[in-house]
């Protein structure tokens, strides 16, 4: 009878401590769906209900966890962002263009056939969670749904996710996401940063904000300003690690779980294992990432590349979708798709050619790998100027990428005991923790929905309108007085010279 009641008791206690939890992912992008599949999957599993939009049809579901594929039109915007054609662009062009991006994606989102339905359909949930990444008319499902509304940022932590929850974001020493700068700049470095910081703030205040206002107030009838949702955010997790990324001061509600899609090791496939196990002179594992494919580089950095592979002794496993290389040296062997965790786990691998993603950076330090980054787009450049100037990486920038200039950082890493010595250094800060990322992202959410949002996070910045935040009131204040005791001290020492110059004159008509 005690173990009956025991059960229950248990039973009892698991369902009242679950959650309905609802998240939208849309972008069409492996990583930002895997971290989102991750974070949800895990929720599920400890007994949360889910219900998750996405674009991206997971293999395998666990319970608990319901996917609502989203059908994309055709010709959605997403599919035309070409990286080649931003790459060419200003830092303030590609902020307007993401920014822009952004909203045009919302316009899509909001009109795909199965948001549409879900909508109007009659649900309840506890929580939303929503990526934070120009997307900020997404706040309307946490007023549709009056729920707990928590952020998930698929990069380190900028201005558009620490803005929301009231951070502090210095230009000094914070750069912007898309700059090519690392937390330590020159003088010149931070008078550019300082001009960006601030014209992207202007720019998204006065322009970005009203547009994804318009999208709320339509999509979402009745909805508060978009100033209502957008600073009531309850929690924001944010995909940063001390170990990869320069530290920011952080207020309560901003939770860093950098590392959180890192999985236990699987066992490599018989010929990946003989392959690895063969470079007795080391190998080096190249891959671009999921959005950007080797195949689309033009030839002629192309065949830069091969001739560099091609004087190495080191075994080459390459991340390559197409049949556009010929000549292929020996020693480099192909594949569409690679188990780049476990491979970079294997002894023998000792260069990872990156394109500077964030996840892939996050995966080469922990597992102690360092890095060669040819950065294109996004977050990249920011990535990989951080990685160089922590010690663990070499940048090669695309437009100076030739032969000669990735000859000379692949040798540099490889021969150089410095830069691997760096990157394990790295990788016993990224383990040394108190709880694995991914219990303390979920740790925190549930902390939220039982507090109710947990107002008592918030900081009381966010009260402030953007004048007083700014101090600009108080500049006003102290201008105003100051030139207010100039003028009198003026008016004061005016008349204290026309009376001495008075007095001079009576007393030169006396005598």
């Amino acid at each position: 009878m005690f173990l009956f009641h025991s059960i229950l008791f248990l039973i009892l206690t698991y369902e009242c401590n679950s959650a309905r939890i609802f998240s939208i992912f849309y972008v069409q992008s492996y990583s930002h769906n895997h971290l989102a599949l991750t974070l949800l999957t895990e929720l599920a599993e400890r007994g949360h209900e889910v219900t998750l939009l996405t674009p991206f049809v997971p293999k395998d579901v666990v319970k608990n966890l319901k996917v609502i594929h989203m059908k994309f039109p055709p010709k959605s915007v997403d599919t035309q962002v070409n990286p080649f054609d931003v790459k060419k662009m200003t830092l303030f062009e590609r902020i307007m263009f993401i920014e822009q991006y952004g909203l045009n994606e919302m316009e899509v989102v909001f009109n795909v056939t199965e948001v549409q339905t879900f909508l109007l359909e009659n649900h309840h949930f506890d929580a939303v969670i929503f990526p934070q990444f120009v997307s900020e008319a997404l706040r309307g499902f946490c007023y549709h749904f009056r729920a707990v509304c928590i952020g998930l940022s698929p990069v380190i932590l900028n201005s558009m996710s620490g803005r929301p929850m009231g951070n502090p974001f210095h230009p000094s020493y914070i750069p912007n996401l898309f700059s090519p700068f690392s937390d330590r700049m020159n003088f010149f470095e931070r008078f550019h940063n300082t001009i960006i910081v601030t014209a992207e703030m202007l720019f998204h205040h006065f322009y970005v904000l009203p547009r994804h206002n318009q999208l709320l107030q339509k999509h979402f009838p009745g909805a508060p300003h978009i100033n209502d949702l957008y600073y009531n955010t309850s929690l924001m997790l944010v995909n940063t690690h001390v170990a990869t990324n320069f530290p920011v001061p952080l207020v309560p509600n901003i939770i860093p779980i950098g590392g959180y899609h890192i999985r236990p090791l699987s066992k490599l496939s018989k010929a990946l294992q003989d392959y690895l196990d063969d470079a007795r002179d080391g190998a080096i594992y190249f891959s671009m990432g999921s959005y950007l494919n080797s195949a689309d580089i033009p030839n002629d950095k192309l065949n830069a590349i091969l001739n560099v592979f091609r004087k190495l002794k080191q075994k080459v496993l390459w991340k390559f979708n197409g049949n556009k290389l010929t000549n292929l040296p020996p020693n480099v062997k192909l594949g569409t798709w690679f188990p780049q965790q476990d491979i970079l786990d294997h002894p023998n691998v000792k260069l990872f050619i990156t394109h500077g993603g964030l996840l892939s950076t996050m995966e080469a330090i922990y597992h102690g790998v360092p890095v060669v980054a040819i950065p294109f787009f996004g977050d990249q450049e920011m990535n990989a100027a951080n990685a160089e100037n922590c010690g663990y990486a070499v940048v090669v920038s695309y437009e100076e990428l030739t032969e000669n200039t990735l000859q000379t950082a692949v040798d540099e890493v490889l021969i150089n005991p410095k830069y691997g010595n760096i990157a394990r250094r790295r990788s016993r800060i990224f383990h040394d923790e108190p709880m694995r990322p991914l219990d303390k992202a979920v740790f925190w959410i549930e902390y939220v929905i039982r507090h109710n949002g947990a107002p008592h996070l918030r900081t009381t910045a966010l009260g402030l309108t953007w004048y007083q935040y700014l101090l600009l009131d108080m500049v006003l204040f102290i201008i105003t007085v100051l030139f207010l005791f100039l003028f009198i001290l003026k008016k004061l020492l005016a008349k204290l010279f026309r009376k001495n110059t008075t007095s001079k004159k009576t007393k030169l008509k006396t005598r």
